[in-house]
């Protein structure tokens, strides 16, 4: 299985890259097209929503339709407020493959960075199975609501935001799964052996 992680610069890719090399192999892509030749895309976190839209540039749209044709993805943090049409955070477009604007966190102190209960919604999902515990480091939260399933949810000052969810071949993370010990990294292991070609 090729895996390919859309390096901008600013993601935590070592660490990444380390997590899926177990399961396939991995390549470090900054051209659009590059990435939509491989297996499984993974949009890592860290970083800044505009400085991350500018990097992909007009392969954005490419990018864009691969997923919405199928393409496994796995978008952590960043990269999963990257898949929504805006975020408060920036002024470019995001890729639009999921409607809505990813919002500022609702709380008094941000960044929000540390560990907190992730919460399985009532189906169960792979991705929550034995992961009790997320490790965050954000300032923003995708959508509850739209054509994804949110599958899990964490609380920062008593608001729930969307942990994990889920669209197509896409699972999307807020937390670090691959800083999240053994259940985060079970979970990325998970993701790729259900779509393994």
């Amino acid at each position: 299985m090729r895996i390919a992680i859309f390096d901008d610069g600013a993601g935590n890719v070592h660490s990444l890259g380390k997590v899926l090399a177990t399961r396939g192999e991995v390549v470090h892509e900054r051209d659009a097209g590059a990435l939509c030749a491989a297996d499984v895309v993974v949009l890592p976190g860290v970083g800044a929503f505009d400085t991350a839209m500018t990097h992909l540039g007009d392969g954005a749209a490419t990018l864009a339709d691969a997923l919405e044709g199928g393409l496994a993805c796995l978008a952590i943090c960043l990269g999963a407020q990257l898949l929504f049409d805006a975020s408060e955070e920036g002024e470019r477009e995001g890729l639009g493959v999921l409607p809505g604007t990813v919002r500022r966190l609702p709380a008094r102190r941000l960044p929000h960075i540390g560990w907190e209960v992730v919460s399985a919604s009532s189906e169960p999902t792979l991705e929550a199975s034995g992961l009790t515990w997320g490790y965050y480091a954000h300032s923003f939260a995708c959508p509850p609501n739209g054509v994804h399933r949110v599958t899990s949810t964490s609380r920062i000052e008593h608001q729930p935001f969307p942990a994990t969810l889920r669209y197509a071949g896409i699972l999307g993370v807020q937390f670090h799964p691959e800083k999240s010990s053994a259940p985060g990294v079970a979970m990325i292991h998970a993701f790729l052996d259900e779509v393994a070609p």
